[in-house]
Formats: C-alpha cells, structure tokens, sequence
C-alpha cells in the first residue's frame, strides 16, 4: 500500500483512472478527509489543505481528530499457527501477547 505521512498523520494513496488523478484519505481519524493532486507534489499539497480544514473543523465542533484504539483486537487463526507461535514466543521466554507484538512491530516498521 502507498502511503504518505504529515505532521503524524497518515494517508493511503491510490491511482484513480477515471480521474487520472492520484486519490488521498487521510487513515485513522474521527470523519472522513480526502484529497486528489495529478503529481506527489500537488497530492502533498492537498494533503497539507486537506488536513488543516479537517482540523479545524474538529476544533469547532469539539472533536478529537484521532481515532482511539484500545489496544486489543480478536484474531482467529489457525490452531497448528497458534501452536507455533506459542512454541516461538515460549523459545524467547515471552507471552503469546509479547512475541505477537514485537513481529507485528517489526512488521509495521519495515
């Protein structure tokens, strides 16, 4: 997936044919903020204007702009990966929950 960051906050960037634009959304915010730009220069710029008007918007109505996660999720998998995971994390003198979270950080970071 492409996607650009500004002052912390992140947008998935996609091809939109039909416009022959690049199409930006701005992720993990409380509302929705898109933005279109033909070049990465002019699609940086609708970002920065995209972003500040969301912002604002936010501070008028009192919301928070961000998202709030708690932490947790649920994940199914299948049980032999969940055996091997365990063996993984039982390998390194880790939990379950501790080994999961630093290859998802590694992930994430890569």
């Amino acid at each position: 997936m492409n996607m650009m960051e500004l002052d912390g906050y992140k947008a998935k960037i996609e091809y939109d044919p039909d416009l022959d634009q690049f199409r930006g959304e701005i992720l993990g915010i409380n509302g929705s903020a898109d933005f279109y730009g033909k070049s990465p220069a002019s699609l940086r710029k609708e970002f920065k204007n995209s972003l500040k008007v969301f912002l604002e918007l936010c501070k008028e109505e009192g919301i928070t702009p961000l998202k709030e996660y708690s932490g947790k999720f649920n994940l199914r998998i299948p049980s032999r990966l969940h055996r091997e995971i365990a063996a993984r994390a039982t390998a390194t003198n880790k939990s379950i929950n501790q080994w999961v979270a630093e290859t998802l950080k590694r992930s994430v970071n890569d």
